[in-house]
């Protein structure tokens, strides 16, 4: 295979744990024999202080003309992220004209802990049980996020508003995702809403609701968000499966589930459009711990995962670096992040440490 790749480290501990993403995919390049051109561009915070804009058009046109886009987390510390304008903050300037620009609307956050890992998760071992294996999908390009929005001297008077909209084409195609994902997996599907108040929760059931009629063999059912938040503390594995999200919803219950199985490190993401996807990590850039050498980069390597089996259609290679990364875990190493709590038994690894035990990891399996 010869792919092109754009390559956006971002900010932070951007750069270092998308060096370590780059080293796992040079490994299965060699092993494989594919051929991946890297096209490294610059985005998020910093991009604006050296180029005017968090998302330069220089930037746009290496992504227009990838295969596919790896990024890295966006974000400065507080006292730089000031100096930005509110329109070039790269939440409003960059990642969301990014899902915007390729239409990224199915966002992919495995959520996997094995029982041999429970010691990572903050909750008692007995409520992980044989394992947490969550697949959430988040619908990534429509609702609050992209809505109208009206604050400040804008309205003249005091208020602020946010408008959410949902389409039948905007669910419907997030909830085909899902729901072949469930068919896939042979696992249920949970929906989240908040349908009790919010009319479009209300219409996003609907939707759902008609695109099982097309899956009688998955298990479906439909969960309240502040009941899905509640579950997902109390009985985590009960959500084991697909569980399909609204934007805002997703956001914060996939943070949620980072904090269950021990760390947002832990959390990869892909995020796929219907011509070209990007993937990255779903935590921040951590700045405060940047150049340390101690970020876990398990969330960036394991999005190069997806990158391999969702954007690419390589899910050989895919299962080689899953392999790798728990196997890196299942040898008695951890993170820093992860290490507190843990036995003395467990070696705390570096940032380039992890990178290189899951190279090491992938070249010695034949």
């Amino acid at each position: 295979m010869d792919k092109t790749i754009a390559v956006l480290e971002g900010d932070g501990i951007g750069p270092e744990i998308v060096r370590e993403a780059l080293k796992v995919l040079k490994a299965i390049e060699t092993k494989y024999g594919h051929r991946f051109t890297l096209n490294h561009a610059p985005f998020g915070a910093a991009a604006y202080f050296t180029e005017g804009s968090p998302f330069p058009e220089g930037t746009k046109a290496i992504c227009d003309e990838a295969d596919v886009i790896i990024k890295g987390p966006v974000g400065l510390a507080v006292e730089k992220m000031n100096e930005i304008p509110p329109e070039h903050r790269p939440e409003i300037g960059a990642i969301l004209p990014l899902r915007r620009r390729y239409d990224t609307f199915a966002n992919y956050r495995p959520v996997r802990l094995p029982k041999g890992l429970a010691s990572f998760s903050p909750l008692k071992p007995e409520l992980i049980g044989e394992g947490i294996d969550i697949l959430m999908i988040r619908e990534l390009v429509g609702g609050i996020y992209f809505g109208d929005k009206l604050e400040g001297p804008q309205t003249g008077m005091r208020y602020a508003k946010d408008d959410c909209t949902y389409t039948d084409d905007q669910v419907r195609r997030v909830a085909i995702v899902a729901f072949e994902e469930a068919r896939k997996k042979a696992c249920p599907l949970t929906n989240i809403h908040k349908a009790n108040v919010l009319a479009t929760s209300r219409f996003w059931n609907q939707v759902v609701d008609d695109v099982a009629k097309s899956y009688p063999e998955v298990p479906y059912r439909s969960l309240l968000v502040d009941n899905a938040a509640y579950q997902l503390v109390k009985y985590p594995r009960g959500l084991n499966g697909v569980v399909l999200l609204e934007n805002m919803q997703g956001d914060i219950l996939t943070d949620e589930a980072g904090g269950i199985i021990g760390s947002l490190g832990l959390m990869p993401s892909a995020c796929v459009g219907p011509e070209k996807s990007y993937v990255e990590p779903a935590h921040g850039s951590a700045p405060d711990i940047a150049g340390k050498n101690i970020a876990n980069p398990y969330s960036m390597i394991g999005s190069i995962a997806l990158m391999l089996e969702r954007c690419l259609g390589l899910p050989d290679e895919a299962r080689d670096v899953w392999e790798a990364l728990f196997h890196v875990f299942s040898q008695g190493y951890t993170t820093v992040e992860l290490a507190e709590g843990e036995s003395e038994t467990r070696k705390v690894l570096t940032t380039s440490e992890f990178g290189d035990a899951v190279v090491g990891n992938i070249s010695r399996k034949a």
